[in-house]
């Protein structure tokens, strides 16, 4: 139901097609004050199309207008201020949300499109930090918009299972390691070794010298090195899983960087081929002077490759395999530069769908003001983290519900969901100040508020014996109280819409905020299950706001329980 959209064709016909529909709908507007109306049309565009001044011509379209849709036009300079039919909209609304259920506001732009998002992306043989929330939950949203959209999302969990740092960690496994220790707990003993290495490297500078010909044993194929390689990446891999499985996170592959070792020559043979690499410093790297960038590096002088190859590598396979028709990278905004160059080296190389490549970049989370780093030890665990929420969330179930039947399922949904919403209910450009404190807040806008909310909602049905869908909501009956709820469900579609555009989870996450704030005060004003003739119509209306709030919150990768 776009009520724009019947506008724009209304004034396309009036004004004889002389501006285009798209053109139209993006000139309607919403006003802040709903005292000026529910749509807005600026007439300034048409005065010099028309030779006439603005006003004038607001005058005269707004005794043109006929619609049962629109309750009354009214001008105000050059200004159409349009009202809707409170009572015509709210009741095909209601009805289109009880026939559609979680398919309202689906939308079909993306026709099936292939979309390849490249998230979370953790590296092996450290723990799963809060600096890789971010990454994993923009992600995971993404993936649910997209779909929502019309495309098709495919998720990639591109592991850092490569580089000189596992070069390190193998020194530093050989120099202070202790089997027994690690197989007891990998990740801790692996975390504390990389942690040592760097201490000791300020010390001892030849150590970095040591990592750098571990990591080029590894890449040659040493048996050694390969060995532990391999286990310090199945025992993070456990670890990982068990953290995805609590966020309810699935992946359609795992393939890090590793899997494109043995496609990084093809990468430097097209290079070649394309007379595209030179020779700087006895490193190769491609020249990007033209397109303003620094150089992009793709081997060594000791002849070992970097990140830009294996990203040039699984562009290339992404695309032949995935054949997508646009592939997002979430990852900070620190690597700004690197996706700059990755994607001008493609279009160098003649890659039209190089521009389909987005880097989706987003701030930083902080601690005390300050980046999270492994090497120093500066990181809080996520799972801590996670565990932490669900334990607190229990808690405040056991005070408000101790009856409640499924409370360890219920507290691990709204634990986890606080840390989500926590996170996506920010613009993902800012930085986010980490604080348990805050993210576990069970008032305000956050994940709880939401969830409670629905809860509440899903309570008032089971009062009021449900909602039928064979209810008639035909009678005489304004919805003159409903009408901020209802217009606010006319705008989950848009929302859904901005959000796949702008990549931005938060526009779901700020519109749920606003329909479950507007849903509790019609519920404290008025008396939904009071026996009248409106009692089914509101009965309809709290049904429609269930609907739009779990798929809300689903698209931001949070449950809905129904009990709290």
């Amino acid at each position: 139901m776009n009520f724009k959209k019947e506008l724009a064709s209304i004034l396309h016909e009036l004004l004889d097609q002389e501006i285009s529909l798209t053109e139209l709908e993006l000139m309607i507007e919403k006003p802040k004050n709903t005292s000026h109306g529910d749509l807005a049309f600026p007439c300034f565009t048409l005065a010099k199309l028309k030779r006439k001044m603005p006003n004038l011509i607001a005058q005269e379209l707004s005794e043109k207008i006929q619609s049962a849709t629109f309750e009354k036009v009214e001008v105000v300079g050059a200004y159409l201020n349009i009202f809707l039919n409170k009572k015509l909209v709210s009741e095909k609304l209601v009805k289109e949300v009880l026939a559609q259920e979680e398919n309202f506001a689906s939308q079909d732009f993306g026709g099936g499109g292939n979309i390849t998002i490249d998230m979370s992306s953790p590296n092996i043989a450290k723990p799963f930090s809060m600096g890789h929330l971010r990454s994993t939950v923009i992600g995971n949203a993404l993936a649910h918009i997209v779909e929502k959209c019309g495309y098709q999302p495919i998720k990639i969990n591109h592991l850092g299972d490569w580089g000189t740092q596992f070069g390190k960690l193998i020194t530093a496994y050989q120099l202070w390691g202790d089997a027994e220790k690690v197989k007891q707990n990998p990740i801790k003993e692996l975390l504390q070794l990389y942690i040592q290495f760097h201490a000791e490297a300020e010390k001892y500078p030849a150590l970095e010298d040591q990592g750098r010909s571990w990591f080029k044993r590894l890449e040659d194929g040493d048996e050694e090195a390969l060995m532990l390689w391999q286990w310090f990446r199945d025992e993070s891999l456990k670890e990982f899983s068990r953290i995805y499985e609590l966020m309810n996170v699935q992946f359609d592959s795992f393939a890090g960087e590793a899997f494109y070792n043995d496609k990084m020559d093809r990468i430097v043979k097209l290079l070649e081929e394309k007379q595209l690499l030179v020779e700087s410093d006895q490193a190769q790297v491609v020249e990007l002077t033209e397109e303003q960038l620094p150089p992009c590096l793709i081997k060594k002088s000791d002849g070992a490759t970097l990140y830009a190859t294996r990203d040039l590598a699984a562009a290339l396979y992404r695309k032949e395999n995935y054949g997508f028709v646009q592939s997002l990278y979430v990852v900070g905004h620190e690597q700004s530069l690197h996706f700059k160059q990755l994607i001008a080296v493609l279009g160098k190389m003649g890659y039209d769908w190089a521009e389909k490549m987005v880097h989706v970049p987003f701030g930083m989370m902080l601690k005390d003001g300050k980046k999270m780093s492994t090497r120093k030890g500066k990181v809080v665990l996520l799972e801590e983290v996670l565990n932490e929420s669900i334990a607190m969330a229990r808690h405040n179930i056991e005070e408000k519900n101790p009856n409640l039947g499924n409370k360890d399922e219920v507290a691990k949904q709204v634990g986890v969901g606080a840390v989500i919403f926590h996170d996506l209910k920010n613009n993902r450009m800012n930085d986010i100040e980490f604080s348990l404190e805050e993210m576990l807040r069970f008032e305000g806008e956050t994940g709880p508020y939401l969830q409670y909310t629905y809860a509440r909602a899903c309570s008032i049905l089971r009062k009021g014996n449900g909602y039928s869908k064979t209810d008639s909501l035909a009678y005489d009956y304004s919805w003159e109280k409903e009408w901020k709820v209802t217009s606010l469900l006319m705008e989950f579609a848009p929302a859904i819409k901005r959000a796949c555009e702008n990549f931005d989870p938060s526009q779901v996450a700020k519109y749920s905020v606003d329909l479950a704030q507007a849903f509790n005060k019609y519920y404290a004003e008025v008396k939904i299950l009071e026996e009248n003739p409106a009692k089914q119509s509101r009965l309809a209306l709290v049904f429609a706001v269930t609907v739009v709030l779990k798929e809300g919150l689903r698209l931001l990768g949070i449950e809905a329980p129904e009990e709290m």
